[in-house]
C-alpha cells in the first residue's frame, strides 16, 4: 500500500473517530469545489463561517513597511524597542478584529542593520501568554535567539543584545517562538522583517522594492478562528493572503528596482510568477549568490524562504504577481489547483547591466555525513482499529513525550484526538522534549547533515544560529548535487526526499532545528543541537 493511501485510510479513520463531528464537517467542506467563491485554493479550512474575499478592500497603492525607529546617535550601533500588544483593527466588511501586533503593526516595523552593527532591542510584553522574538537566520548568540527555553512572561520585558559579524548581510525576520504557541501567535499577526546591509553590496545603487507574504483567517464575525483538525495535521492557510498587509495592492516598479521577497506565512507555499516576464534570482535567505542565476518564470519559496530578485521585461508591462499552485500532498486533501493573485503590477522597462560576481562563496571542503535528520509522520494508534504494518509507519513511543508537550495546544482548544497528534510528527522518530539533547557538535566545525523527509507530505527545514549551504539532493537513487551555491538557513524537502548540507555554528550554546510549518513545530516536529 502507498503510503499516502494508508494515511489516507488509517489516519482519517483513527482521527475521524476521535474529533468531534462538527470540526470536521468544517474542514472537509468545500472538498468538491462548494467554497471556490469564497477561498481560491483553500478548499479544506473551515469554510462555513468565513469571511468572504469581497469583504476586505483591495486594489489600494502599495504602503511601503514601516521601518524601526534607530535611538542611537552612535554609528555601528543600534538601538530599537519592540512591544507586542493586542490591537482591534477593521480589515473586513466593518467588523473589528484583534490582532496581536509588534508596536501596533501588520506586519511588524522593518528593522535596517549593517554588518558589524551592535544590536540593542528592548522588547516588552503586553500579552496575556508567554512569548519570545527569534531573530531569523540571524548569528546570534543562543541565550539572545529567543528560543522556547527563554520566554517573556506576559507584563515583563527583556532586552536583546547581539553583534553581527562581517559577512551576514542578507533578508531575514523576526517572529514568536514560544512553546507551542508560534503558530497561534503568527496567525494573529505577530511578525516582522529584517534587512542587514553591507557597504561592499554590489547592488547598493539600485533602488529596492520589499514584499512581506504573509496570509490571515478571519470569520464572518471579523475573529481570527482557532485551529482546526486538517490545520493541525497540514498546517494553517488563512483565506486572506497579503503583501505587506494588504490584499491584492497596485505595486508600481521597474526592471531596475532589486525585490526583496518574504514567506512569513505559517504554512502556505509561494510559487511565484509573473505573468510575461522573468525572474532573475539574486539572493536567497542569506544573502546575494555568486552570479545572477539564469531567468526563470517562478520561484518557489516554502514557509520561512527569503528572495532577491530583479524583474525581467522587454517592454513596459501591466500583469499581476501570482502564487501558482504547488502540491505540497496535504493529508487527507484533495486541492483544487488554483492560481492566486497576490497584487497588480505595473512595470517600467529599464535597462540595466548587473555585475558579473556578485560575493564570493567559498566551496565547502568535503567530508562525510556527522548527522542523519529524519522528519517522519507516525501513524496514531486507535484502540478501535488495529495498526496495519507499512513503510514508515512505526509504534508510537509515548516515552518520548515529555510534561512539555502536554501544553502545546491553545488554552481551551484542546479537542478529542489532539493527544494522538501531539505524537505524530517527529525527528529522529522522537517528539520534542525541552529537556533532552538530540544531537551535538563542536564549535566552528563544519558539520554535514544528511535530512531526510521520509513522510508523504514538504516539510520545510530551519536550523537556528547559522546559515547553511545545500550541497546535493537526492530521491530513490537519484542523487543531484545543488546547480549553485547560497547560504540559507530554511530549506524545503519534499516527499522522500534526502538533502546534504553543511554549516558551522561558530557560537556555542543550545539551537533548534524544526519544520518550519508552524503547526508542526508546535506538535513536536522540532529538536535540539547543543554546540560545545
Amino acid at each position: 500500500m502507498k503510503r499516502r493511501d494508508f494515511f489516507k485510510l488509517t489516519m482519517g479513520a483513527s482521527l475521524l473517530s476521535s474529533l468531534p463531528l462538527r470540526v470536521w464537517a468544517q474542514g472537509m467542506m468545500g472538498r468538491h469545489g462548494s467554497m471556490s467563491e469564497t477561498m481560491p485554493g483553500h478548499n479544506m479550512m473551515a469554510g462555513q463561517g468565513l469571511m468572504t474575499l469581497k469583504k476586505m478592500p483591495a486594489g489600494q497603492a502599495l504602503q511601503t513597511l514601516p521601518v524601526l525607529k534607530n535611538s542611537s546617535q552612535q554609528k555601528g550601533q543600534f538601538q530599537g524597542k519592540i512591544t507586542a500588544s493586542t490591537h482591534q483593527r477593521v480589515l473586513a466588511d466593518g467588523k473589528s478584529t484583534e490582532l496581536w501586533l509588534y508596536n501596533g503593526q501588520a506586519p511588524g516595523p522593518l528593522i535596517e542593520l549593517y554588518e558589524g552593527d551592535q544590536v540593542e532591542i528592548e522588547f516588552k510584553n503586553q500579552l496575556d501568554q508567554a512569548t519570545t522574538i527569534h531573530w531569523h537566520g540571524l548569528p546570534v548568540p543562543s541565550d539572545q535567539d529567543g528560543n522556547p527555553h527563554d520566554p517573556v512572561l506576559p507584563g515583563q520585558s527583556r532586552y536583546y543584545r547581539f553583534t553581527l559579524p562581517e559577512g551576514c548581510a542578507g533578508t531575514y525576520w523576526y517572529h514568536p517562538h514560544p512553546h507551542g504557541k508560534s503558530g497561534e501567535q503568527v496567525a494573529h499577526g505577530l511578525g516582522g522583517t529584517i534587512i542587514v546591509r553591507s557597504p561592499q553590496d554590489p547592488l547598493k545603487q539600485y533602488t529596492e522594492q520589499h514584499w512581506a507574504i504573509s496570509d490571515l483567517r478571519l470569520d464572518i464575525n471579523g475573529r481570527i478562528p482557532a485551529n482546526t483538525g486538517p490545520d493541525w495535521m497540514n498546517g494553517r492557510e488563512g483565506q486572506f493572503v497579503l503583501l505587506n498587509g494588504q490584499r491584492e495592492p497596485h505595486i508600481q516598479t521597474s526592471t531596475g528596482e532589486r525585490i526583496r521577497v518574504w514567506n512569513s506565512c505559517s504554512a502556505r507555499y509561494l510559487n511565484l510568477h509573473i505573468p510575461g516576464a522573468r525572474l532573475l534570482q539574486v539572493g536567497t535567505d542569506g544573502g546575494l549568490l555568486e552570479q545572477v542565476r539564469p531567468a526563470v518564470t517562478s520561484i518557489l519559496l516554502a514557509p520561512a524562504e527569503r528572495v532577491e530578485f530583479f524583474i525581467q521585461a522587454d517592454k513596459d508591462l501591466s500583469t499581476t504577481l501570482q502564487a501558482l499552485y504547488y502540491d505540497r500532498q496535504k493529508m487527507m486533501v484533495q486541492d483544487s489547483p488554483e492560481t492566486l493573485t497576490l497584487a497588480a503590477l505595473k512595470i517600467r522597462h529599464q535597462d540595466i547591466d548587473l555585475p558579473e560576481q556578485l560575493r564570493a562563496i567559498p566551496a565547502i571542503p568535503a567530508g562525510s555525513s556527522t548527522a542523519k535528520v529524519v522528519f517522519s509522520e507516525v501513524m496514531p494508534i486507535s484502540h478501535d482499529m488495529p495498526m496495519p504494518s507499512a513503510q514508515g509507519a512505526s509504534s508510537t513511543d509515548s516515552s518520548s513525550m515529555s510534561q512539555h508537550d502536554m501544553g502545546a495546544m491553545n488554552d481551551g482548544q484542546t479537542m478529542p484526538g489532539m493527544a494522538a497528534m501531539r505524537t505524530m510528527f517527529r525527528i529522529n522518530n522522537k517528539v520534542y522534549d525541552m529537556d533532552r539533547i538530540d544531537l551535538r557538535c563542536p564549535t566552528g566545525e563544519w558539520q554535514y547533515w544528511d535530512v531526510i523527509n521520509d513522510s508523504h507530505m514538504d516539510h520545510p527545514f530551519h536550523l537556528h544560529g547559522t546559515q547553511f549551504q545545500v550541497l546535493a539532493r537526492q530521491t530513490g537513487m537519484r542523487s543531484q548535487p545543488e546547480p549553485f551555491r547560497a547560504w540559507r538557513d530554511t530549506v524545503n524537502l519534499r516527499p522522500n526526499e534526502t538533502v546534504r548540507l553543511a554549516f558551522r555554528q561558530e557560537l556555542p550554546g543550545l539551537r533548534m532545528f524544526h519544520c518550519h510549518i508552524l503547526e508542526h513545530e508546535d506538535l513536536g516536529m522540532m529538536a535540539q543541537l547543543m554546540v560545545e
